[in-house]
């Protein structure tokens, strides 16, 4: 028949034409995919909407990177040990400051900044003690808040007295963000410098100009935690009762410390303890001596980040499965937090959670993309609409089973950091999924706890190996890191619309608690914890105690049992536990005990 020796070659064009196709479709709805993730991330940036997470990041990174005790600044703390040994009414006179400046001075102080605020004159035999003390020691950096819009100033009677004593005053004043949190210091504030400017200028540090800090100010390097900075006692350097190398050759800032004062503040270092405003003050001076070493990063920069977050999840579909996208997701995650907190210990601040934000958007919408073109190409196939409507019931359960399946595996992952196995996320979810049932949770909620325990340690993603997989015990510092991935993992957790993330959150964060309020993080008691952190707790130790640990043999049965009574109504809930326990040897028999030896046939 004519015609009939094309009829390959035509079937073959057409079955490349549909390929193309398929591949331009896949190509633009990847192009669109990452657009949409790319306007959700710089959105979610402009409008603050994460703003709460990033600070909580900002924390867990300047907690990880831990303390860095500097050795050029010095605190002179006016604290409780102060009040008790003068017993005077604050303010004190300035006579005693006077006192203090000259201890300093011939301790060999390198430079002496008073956070104490000079500005109203106060008896004149008082004030001309701490005038001449200010000029024998070489002149001194003054704290004020208030000055005119020439950067003049009334301290000590002005400007001009303080040049004869080599003196100057600088402003106080401090940036917040949205929360109160004391992040950020600026150049001046109505021309006159900040006390951080002020002193890096007097001390001969390289010049700071006003557009090195930007409109909102630069970050402040907090070297750690409150109690960093080495600080002495106002009233041992008054009673000269301190060690001179404590001080000599450092910039010494003397300021309240006594929370009395109502002179502190919330930082993104040390979790939620507040630090006293000198200290602050001290952590903004090293910052501005050593050129503002902790700096954000550029637009430029931020928005390549964000591009490359939203774009991964499409890029990796064009190639791979929805499902493969869905694995790959979490792995980027944890890459890209991991190169966060490396950027941070080299001074680079990278926003995190509009990053993340980008990824789980791009991720979310390609998986949601690949469910439409494959429920349209299934359309285009089937006529029969019953055969349809199975087809996209079955999508949909696959889908769920992903969302699960990204959870589990996102927590194997997690737990083989620290030589775990996915096993011990099994046996803990169908633990707690037992527990739950038995004190009257519904079957549904029961099997959701079952998934969302799997996160659990989920914060772990964010400790240092030396930790995770130190084989011996943790010392107190180790310990103390340790503890942070419970905070973590909420807040890698925090804000999702899911009920899986969200029980996972609450898991995460409380099942370190104990029931007598001696747990962590917030030390919550009893029925403040809620039941299923309460019950992950039991879970938890039940199967850490039976398997085997770097550090430890796994324990026997009648052991942990034991064990776990005696910690009845102190670390466990006392109802929780014994519906466990009753249950336990069951538990043991199926998920630990050797399967028995089958018999082999006798020969024949």
């Amino acid at each position: 028949m004519p015609g009939s020796g094309t009829s390959p070659a035509i079937a073959r064009w057409r079955e490349v034409r549909r390929i193309a196709r398929r591949r331009r479709s896949a190509c633009l709805g990847a192009l669109v995919v990452a657009l949409l993730a790319f306007a959700t991330g710089v959105g979610l940036h402009l409008t603050g909407a994460l703003d709460g997470l990033e600070r909580e990041t900002l924390k867990a990174r300047f907690d990880l990177r831990g303390a860095k005790r500097p050795g050029d600044v010095a605190v002179v703390a006016i604290d409780a040990k102060t009040f008790g040994d003068l017993d005077l009414q604050w303010p004190f006179p300035r006579s005693l400051h006077a006192r203090v400046l000259r201890r300093l001075h011939a301790a060999g102080a390198r430079q002496i900044v008073y956070d104490v605020q000079f500005t109203e004159p106060t008896e004149a035999r008082e004030d001309l003690a701490l005038y001449r003390a200010i000029g024998d020691a070489g002149g001194a950096i003054l704290a004020t808040s208030e000055s005119d819009d020439h950067g003049h100033t009334h301290v000590l009677g002005g400007d001009a007295n303080l040049r004869r004593v080599h003196a100057r005053a600088a402003a106080t004043d401090f940036h917040n963000d949205a929360a109160g949190v004391v992040t950020k210091f600026g150049h001046d504030v109505a021309g006159l410098d900040t006390l951080a400017v002020a002193t890096a200028e007097r001390d001969g540090a390289a010049p700071l100009h006003p557009r090195d800090f930007g409109s909102r100010g630069a970050w402040i390097d907090y070297r750690g935690p409150p109690g960093t900075i080495p600080t002495l006692s106002f009233s041992d350097v008054l009673r000269g009762r301190f060690n001179a190398a404590a001080v000599r050759g450092r910039v010494v800032v003397v300021g309240a410390g006594a929370p009395t004062l109502r002179d502190v503040h919330a930082t993104p270092a040390g979790g939620d303890e507040l630090m006293a405003g000198v200290e602050v003050q001290a952590n903004a001076i090293w910052t501005a001596l050593h050129g503002l070493p902790l700096h954000a990063a550029g637009t430029p920069l931020g928005l390549a980040i964000l591009l490359m977050m939203s774009a991964f999840a499409p890029l990796v579909r064009v190639r791979l499965p929805a499902l493969a996208v869905a694995l790959a997701a979490p792995v980027a995650a944890a890459a890209y937090l991991v190169a966060a907190q490396i950027a941070f210990d080299a001074g680079l601040i990278l926003d995190v959670a509009p990053a993340l934000a980008a990824l789980l958007v791009g991720t979310s919408a390609t998986i949601a993309w690949s469910h439409i073109v494959e429920t349209r190409g299934r359309r285009a196939a089937e006529v029969d609409n019953e055969l349809l409507e199975a087809a996209v019931r079955e999508r949909t359960r696959e889908l769920h089973d992903a969302q699960l399946e990204i959870a589990h595996r996102l927590a194997v992952a997690v737990e083989s950091r620290d030589s775990q196995t996915g096993m011990h996320i099994e046996r803990i979810g169908r633990f707690c999924e037992r527990l739950a049932l038995a004190s009257g949770m519904s079957v549904d909620d029961a099997e959701l706890l079952r998934h969302a325990s799997a996160l659990h340690d989920v914060g772990k993603v964010a400790l240092p190996d030396a930790i995770l997989r130190k084989p011996g015990r943790l010392d107190a510092d180790e310990w103390e890191t340790m503890k942070t991935h419970t905070t973590i993992g909420a807040g890698i957790l925090r804000g999702s619309q899911s009920q899986l993330v969200q029980l996972g959150e609450q898991i995460a964060l409380t099942h370190h608690e104990h029931w007598d309020g001696s747990g962590y993080p917030r030390g919550l008691r009893a029925e403040e914890i809620p039941l299923a952190g309460r019950i992950c707790a039991i879970c938890d130790v039940f199967d850490a105690l039976l398997s085997p640990r770097p550090y430890k043999d796994p324990w026997p049965l009648e052991d942990v049992i034991g064990e776990m009574g005696r910690l009845r109504c102190t670390q466990f809930d006392p109802r929780l536990l014994d519906a466990f326990l009753a249950v336990a040897r069951e538990l043991h028999r199926d998920w630990f005990a050797p399967p028995p030896l089958t018999p082999e046939p006798a020969p024949a």
